[in-house]
Formats: structure tokens, sequence, C-alpha cells
């Protein structure tokens, strides 16, 4: 359970009602406070002298609006409230829902809507009266949310179910509007009279709004108090437009159809949408993150299915050679043994070479390790000349089958490097064995270069050189990547492993043509500089 309440808590800091404005977020609703207010300043100053005059429409179109977007702002906070079970979610979730079922008998009552005094037997209070109640319920239900929040987050989650919590608060909500609509209709005669007719307020009404401006200032003073979320944030430019309103329709003329009262309701359908906008916006944002989110978990598991093929194809790959060579003997070795006289000494030859290949499959096991770990424990000063001559001759008989003949002079000059021995064999073995299958594929001559040479930056430069069916011009970009293979046979690994062999060795490996045929693989070793100059 513990568990669990700590994994809400969490994931109430991505959520509009509990995670904390930005600065942006704190300009942007300043600014659009200030633009309320702006517009309030121009609506009561220069604008106040007009009267429009009724529009039969906008009534009916005002409610409707007010209807959709207060119902639909309910739903998302209920929805928010069936994750995070907070009690101040479902107490604004049905403040919002409670403004959407009230704006309906306020539409149906409306004097001159329907029928010229109104439907559900409303009398000349009604409407007013509903107005009054629809405005002072709101900014109760928004006090009770920013009161309900605990300083510990954890003792204001609700316990039980989430669906019946949500369906009691509807139930409880929808009884209450009818409640309230039976009452002003049903008692008309024993209200206070606001309105002196279907157009024109009386002065009792300025004292009631001036009750319902200080209940919202209330309201706005505890948001302030306890503000602690973007949520809060919102609430507070929702109850500064509910002021705007109230004054816009109270003065300096209390009647209706005037400028200030259409204003005063198109500042209520602004102040009913802010929350409805901030709320789709979190939900778009949440959305991207999540697609973000699966995106990259689904490039992360491609790499991780992609890194396991190249793994197994590089065992595969490295391990080819020496398990071949241990069969080749074994099989030597028991040709000399299935002999009339057994040749114990070539027999014995043979088992040694096992044991080599053995224990060269062990050492290219470790370096593949090595490679992926990028481990450089195993590096010493050694001479390339020794690296490429040790190469050679464990790869002879393969050149000797294919008749392809070898130039290898060592180079004298060249000074030590600092690398893995078996590592850098398996780089000239892969070159070396890829020169051979593709000069095999040849017609004579076969011939195969390897060279060493100082680089002119210092370190090594080996080249080895063959006259094989070289790299075609549309693979050349492509021929390092991994899994890539022009062979029929190949895995596509062999390169991609010299390639990271050597830049590990902080070295660099590529590819050029041959002239006339063939291709040319170089790379660069950096000199052991220590031993270097002190041989200097």
């Amino acid at each position: 359970m513990a568990k669990t309440a700590a994994a809400v808590l969490e994931e109430q800091q991505f959520v509009l009602s509990n995670l904390s404005p930005s600065l942006a977020q704190r300009r942007l609703a300043l600014a659009v406070a200030l633009g309320l207010l702006i517009a309030f300043v121009i609506t009561a100053g220069p604008l106040s002298t007009i009267q429009p005059g009724r529009i039969g429409a906008f009534v009916p179109a005002y409610a409707t609006a007010i209807f959709a977007t207060d119902l639909i702002t309910a739903a998302l906070l209920f929805a928010q409230f069936s994750i995070l079970r907070s009690h101040a979610l479902l107490l604004i979730a049905s403040g919002y829902l409670y403004t959407a079922l009230i704006v309906i008998p306020w539409m149906l009552t409306f004097p001159g809507v329907f029928t010229p005094d109104g439907l559900l037997g409303a009398g000349l209070q009604t409407t007013t009266w509903l107005y009054t109640l629809w405005h002072a319920g709101f900014p109760i239900f928004v006090i009770a949310y920013a009161l309900s929040k605990d300083a510990d987050p954890s003792k204001e989650l609700w316990q039980g179910s989430a669906g019946a919590a949500i369906l009691s608060s509807v139930a409880v909500t929808a009884v209450l509007v009818c409640a309230v609509t039976l009452l002003v209709t049903a008692e008309n005669d024993l209200l206070p009279r606001q309105s002196l007719d279907p157009v024109h307020f009386s002065n009792v009404w300025l004292y009631f709004a001036g009750c319902l401006s200080l209940l919202i200032v209330v309201a706005l003073i505890v948001l302030w108090v306890r503000r602690r979320s973007v949520l809060d944030l919102w609430l507070m430019v929702v109850m500064c437009a509910y002021l705007i309103e109230i004054y816009l329709i109270s003065f300096p003329v209390p009647v209706r159809y005037s400028i200030g009262w259409y204003a005063g309701r198109i500042f209520g359908l602004v102040s009913s949408s802010l929350v409805l906008f901030v709320l789709l916006y979190e939900i778009t944002m949440l959305y991207a993150q999540l697609l973000r989110a699966v995106l990259a978990q689904r490039r992360e598991r491609e790499a991780r299915l992609l890194t396991g093929d190249a793994v197994t194809a590089t065992v595969a790959h490295e391990i080819r050679q020496p398990l071949s060579a241990m069969i080749t003997n074994a099989d030597a070795g028991l040709r000399w043994l299935d002999r009339s006289v057994p040749d114990l000494d070539e027999a014995r030859a043979a088992l040694k070479e096992i044991g080599a290949d053995g224990r060269r499959a062990g050492a290219v096991i470790g370096s593949i390790r090595a490679i992926f770990k990028r481990d450089i424990a195993n590096r010493a000063p050694l001479d390339v000349n020794e690296v490429i001559e040790e190469a050679l001759a464990l790869v002879r008989g393969e050149l000797q089958r294919h008749r392809i003949r070898v130039e290898a002079k060592p180079n004298t000059k060249l000074p030590q490097v600092i690398g893995d021995r078996i590592q850098l064999q398996q780089v000239l073995m892969n070159l070396i064995t890829n020169a051979i299958e593709s000069m095999a594929a040849k017609d004579e001559p076969r011939f195969l270069r390897v060279t060493s040479e100082v680089h002119d930056k210092g370190g090594v430069k080996v080249s080895v050189v063959d006259t094989g069916t070289g790299i075609g011009s549309q693979d050349v970009d492509r021929i390092f990547d991994p899994l890539f293979t022009t062979k029929s046979d190949g895995m596509g690994m062999g390169l991609p492993i010299c390639r990271s062999i050597i830049e590990a060795h902080g070295g660099r490996l590529w590819v050029a043509p041959n002239t006339p045929r063939g291709a040319v693989f170089q790379f660069i070793l950096g000199a052991d500089t220590a031993t270097s100059a002190a041989a200097s």
C-alpha cells in the first residue's frame, strides 16, 4: 500500500493539479489577467455608453457554450481524479459540473428565450436568483478545493472506489441544482426583488453583487495563500474574470442588454474556457511525451536486438577460423594415426596445433569481450612486423591452397605501437582472409601485399593490397556498417569489428580501390612515444 501511494505521489508531479507553475506559465497567466483588465477598462470606459439592445440568439448561444465548456472541463477533472484520487480534484470537478448544470434552468427560465416569462413556471426573480446562486456556488467550490489541499498529499488521497466517488459527486451536484431550481421557481414571490422587470435590476441586486464580489475575493485570497500548482494559478485568473463579469453586469447601469451586460457574459465565457484550454494543452503535451517515450523505447529495443545480433555474429565470425583450424588438424591427426604404420610424430604435431588453436580461440573470445568493454588492460608495446608475420603464418595454408603470391617485407624503421596483440592479429587476419576470398573468385594473377610504413603524423600505417574483385562504388560507404555484407555466406561483422578495434586503439581504418583491380585496406596506429623516445 505504501508503494502504491508513493507511486501515485510521484505521478502527481506530472499533472496540472500538482505541477508547480514555471516562470513562463506565471508570465502567461499574468499576461492573460492583464489582457482581461485592459478589456475591462475599455468596456467600462469608452464603450459603456453603447446600448446594443436585445439580441435574441445571444442567450441560447452563450448558455450552450458555457454548458459545453464546463461539462468537458468537469469530465477531464473527474478523469484526473480517477487516476490521482485527490479530494481537491473531486471538489473542483464538481464545481465545474455545478456551473454546467445550473446554466440549463437559467437559460430555460430566461425571459423571452422560449416564452415571454420563461419555462419551468418561472417568475420575474427566478433567472436573476439562478445567476446569483450560480456565481456564488462556484467560488464556494473553489474555496473548498483550495482548503482541501493538505500539506501532506498522501492524506488527501481517496481510498475508496473512484467510480463510486464520481457517480456520487455527479448525483449530489445534480440534486443540488434541482433543489436550487425548485426553490427559486416555487418560492419566486418570497425572494428579495433583484429584478424590477425583464430588463432592469433593482438596488437589491447591487447588494447581492457586492456579496458575490466579496466571495470571489475570498476565493482569490485562499488560492493565493495555498497556491501550489498550475491549476491554482489559472483558477485565480478565472476568479479575476468572474469579478470583472459581476462588475460589468452591475455597473454603471444595472440593466440587461447593455454593452456591459454583453461584455460580462463574454468574460464569463472566457473564464469558463481558461481551465479547459490549459487541460487540453496539458493532455496534448503528455500525449507528445508519451509518444516520444514509446518511440524511444522502441528504438532502444531495436538497438538491443541489433546489438545482440552483432555480438552473436561477432563471436561466430571470429571463432570460425580457429575452429576450422582445429577441425583440419584433428582430421590430419586421425589420418596419421589411421595409417598401417601410424606416424606418431605427425599426429603429435597435429595435436599441438589443435591445442594452439584452442588457446587462440579462447584469446579471440577474450578479445571480443574487450572490444565491447573497451578494455585496455591487455595493451602493451609491440612490433607491427611481428603481428603481420604471425597473422600471415596463421593463414599460410589458405594462401598456398589458392596459389596466392605474398609480399610482406618487414620494415625495420617502424616505431613500436601500443596495442592488444590478439586484437590486431584479428584485424590483419580478417583483412587477409577477405582478400583471399576476393581473389579466389578471380583468375590469376593473385597477389597479396602487406606493407607497413611510418606515417607522416607519427605512428604506423599498415596496408593490405589484393588483386581481387574489389569493392563496388555503391558499397564503399556501407562496407563498414554492421551486418552489411557482399558475400552470400557472410555475416557482415568482420570489417565493423576491424574498424572498432582500430578506433579503440586511437587509429583509423579505410578502404580505397587498387589499380587496375582489387582493393587496398589501410589502417593507422599511434606510435609508443615513450619507447620511441627511449630508443632515440
